[in-house]
Order: C-alpha cells, then structure tokens, then sequence
C-alpha cells in the first residue's frame, strides 16, 4: 500500500479512533495544567501521566508557565483503543426541522393563535450566548432568533433567574413553553437547579401544561430526560430546530386531548 493509499483508505466504522495526520493513526491532542512550577520536572510529570492514561509516543507541544507554581501543557499521544461506531446509540430529540415560515404556518393554522415562550439564564447563571442565540431576532449562524416569527411570543427573561420566579411569569403571562439555558456546571450545579425547576413545576401543577427544554454546553437530550424535561439540546443547536420541537410537542398534546 503506498503511502497516498493510506492517507485515503476507507474509514472502518467498526473499529474507529482518533485521525491526527493520516487516517486511523490514533493521534489525539490533550491540554492540562498541573499544580507545579515550569520546568523539566514539571515536563516529565506531564510525560508520565500522559503514558498512564494509556497513550504511547507522547510529545510535548507546549509547556508554558501558567501562574506562579503552575506550568501547562499541550501534549500529542496515540492511543490504541477503537469503538464501534456501527452499535452507538444516542437517545436524541426526534423531530423534523422546519423553516420559520413552515413554523409560522403550522401555528396559524393548528393552533391559531402566538406561542408564549420564557426563556432564562436560571440560578446564579449569568452566562446569556446561548439564549440569547436562540431567542434574541438576529439568531444564530444565519438562522433567524424566536423573536424574529410572526407567530411566537417569545421573551428573553435575561440571567440568574430563579426557578419560582420563572415559573410564576409562565403562569401570569399564559406561557406554552420555557426555555432554560445552562452554562455553569461546577459541581453539577446546572443539574440541581434544572431537577428543581422540575420538582417546583410538578408541585405547582405546571408540568404537563408546559414544555420545558433545556440547553447548554454540557446539556444532553438523555440528560434533559433524567432531570425531568421534555428536550435538551447541546452547543450548536440553532433557534428553528427549539422552535419546530416546541410547536411540534404542543400539537401533539393538543391532538391527544
């Protein structure tokens, strides 16, 4: 096989890992700081722990001073280890995307009247990109924002909003769905907070008269699931995939009732 055959050979899905330089050559790249200070002793530590993970030929890229008594590296190791990508499965939302005119359409027509949507920064979260993203009119990624349909109300509660102040504005203003973002996640803070905006709705009697949809960095749709929430989309995600979910998840409630 020449070495061009390599470069080009045929990804094999059922024994998958890294591509760094040529394909299938396990190379992956880690960054890390370690709580000592610059120097070869700091290398070696950095060169050991690499190994132990598990990677072999590891070289150091870079080794800079990060703060007094801390050095950081970015360091490059192979790796042995395959999945098989052909029995991965994903629990996912599953919902056809549409446009924002096909949106629009479908609320005029089915449901005949604007959407409310809240959407909030909860806790102590101040971190807006990603609501902002989804619900302010300029959107994102050339993908109109909630605030840009004809047919939904949607507003932007803005940071650190509290789950019984959140739910209460959702009740005064008739709201069909809420929108939470998370991007703070110390110590699974995001977690505690979404499983108690959900314990308060249930207590409320909110839970089935709303959809909730969860988003962030590190948010899932499995996640979302195991907080209580009715969808979670991840880092990405763009404002006509939330709007299609919701209008598609309030039609199917009103075609069960």
């Amino acid at each position: 096989m020449s070495q061009h055959d390599y470069l080009i050979k045929k990804v094999d899905l059922k024994s998958l890992r890294p591509y760094g330089d040529i394909m299938d050559d396990g190379v992956v790249q880690l960054a890390f700081t370690l709580p000592v200070a610059y120097g070869p002793e700091a290398r070696e530590a950095a060169v050991q722990l690499t190994q132990k993970m598990g990677f072999d030929e590891v070289k150091v890229a870079t080794m800079e001073p990060a703060a007094t008594g801390f050095a950081f590296f970015v360091i490059y190791g192979k790796i042995k280890h395959t999945v098989d990508y052909t029995k991965i499965k994903v629990v996912k939302v599953e919902s056809p995307i549409h446009t924002m005119y096909e949106t629009n359409a479908l609320i005029k027509e089915k449901i005949g009247r604007k959407v409310v949507i809240l959407g909030a920064c909860t806790g102590y979260d101040a971190h807006t990109v990603g609501i902002d993203a989804i619900i302010n009119m300029k959107g994102f990624a050339g993908d109109y924002g909630l605030e840009r349909y004809e047919w939904l109300d949607a507003r932007n509660l803005g940071a650190q909003v509290l789950n019984e102040d959140l739910l209460k504005l959702a009740v005064d203003s008739g709201a069909d769905a809420i929108l939470v973002s998370k991007v703070v996640t110390q110590h699974n803070i995001h977690i505690k907070d979404m499983k108690d905006l959900m314990d308060k709705a249930v207590k409320m009697g909110l839970r089935d008269k709303l959809v909730f949809v969860a988003g962030g960095p590190r948010v899932t749709h499995q996640m979302a699931l195991e907080c209580g929430f009715d969808a979670g989309f991840g880092v990405g995600t763009k404002p006509s995939e939330v709007a299609s979910y919701i209008v598609d998840e309030l039609l199917k409630r009103k075609k069960k009732k």
